[in-house]
């Protein structure tokens, strides 16, 4: 067994949450699945994109809503899709969302929810792979939002905390380099921070799962459907190459494949250890702080130059 398995099971309360915003926590049922499977209790939490402030949700904390069915119908709510999408089978279980803001605000939030469910495992999702960064790579992606989650929950819950990403490739068109992507898991492989990867089965009850959430935020949100989500179930199906799922990703060439439906798991202290800018990153506020914090390190550091994966 993977470390990474073997660490889901020695836990009974989880906390699967999205780091990168927008549906990333989506890109984390097939995890869930299999937790409820076992019996294990799941939260669920989004670090969002949707304007929460008129959302109709319970505003808990600053930045931090519960949604739940009686939310308001705002065009784009990935969290109130699940909140549906569970509800429609039988599971109540509960979901929050994250205003966009600096580690501090989401530190606070996390740690409430982690007090209030019992929490002894928080999971962090990334759709995609610009979650796994330490700084210095020749691009970045959108990955302030998962810089910012993955060092607010490694204050919040130290090594009770892990990182899922799935979608290999999808960020490319972002300008993530994967060669710089082998090269930190190699790297974390060296220290002891990656925890294995195994590949969503396309005839599993997880990936059935997945793709029916999938299917469902599609029909409720038809005017902004996930590329991210939508490009990993396009995997799962088994579609390659220039497949486009969504009018969305037009003029942009996709390049599907079977990596894409693959996990990649990590241990979010080795993580932490290796992000250059995280002890700056701890300080903020807002998310302007944030990016700020991120693009000064940039500015005045070398960065790798970008290389080609040899195929």
């Amino acid at each position: 067994m993977i470390p990474f398995f073997r660490r889901l099971e020695e836990s009974n309360h989880v906390l699967v949450a999205g780091c990168g915003g927008g549906f990333d926590v989506y890109a984390g049922m097939p995890l869930a699945a299999h937790l409820l499977a076992l019996g294990k209790h799941v939260i669920f939490a989004n670090f969002s994109f949707t304007n929460l402030w008129l959302s109709g949700g319970e505003r808990l904390l600053p930045t931090m809503w519960r949604v739940d069915r009686q939310s308001s119908d705002i065009p784009y709510f990935p969290e109130k899709w699940l909140v549906e999408w569970l509800a429609a089978r039988g599971c109540a279980a509960p979901v929050y969302a994250f205003a966009k803001s600096g580690v501090r605000p989401l530190r606070a939030a996390y740690r409430w929810i982690m007090e209030q469910h019992g929490i002894d495992l928080t999971l962090l999702i990334d759709g995609g792979t610009d979650s796994v960064i330490f700084g210095d790579e020749p691009g970045l992606g959108s990955a302030i939002e998962d810089a910012v989650s993955i060092v607010a929950v490694h204050e919040a819950a130290g090594p009770r905390a892990m990182l899922a990403a799935i979608g290999f490739g999808v960020d490319h068109y972002q300008g993530v380099s994967h060669h710089a992507f082998l090269e930190n898991t190699a790297r974390l492989t060296r220290d002891g921070g990656f925890l294995g990867a195994f590949s969503l089965s396309s005839d599993s009850d997880e990936a059935a799962a997945f793709l029916d959430l999938v299917g469902y935020a599609n029909q409720r949100q038809p005017q902004h459907k996930s590329i991210v989500c939508n490009s990993i179930a396009s995997a799962v199906r088994g579609e390659f190459g220039d497949y486009h799922a969504t009018n969305r990703t037009s003029g942009n060439e996709m390049f599907i494949n079977p990596l894409m439906s693959q996990y990649w798991t990590f241990d979010l202290p080795h993580l932490v250890h290796h992000m250059v800018y995280a002890e700056k990153l701890a300080e903020t506020e807002r998310m302007e702080d944030a990016k700020q914090v991120i693009e000064f390190w940039r500015e005045t550091a070398e960065l790798r130059p970008r290389r080609p994966i040899p195929l």
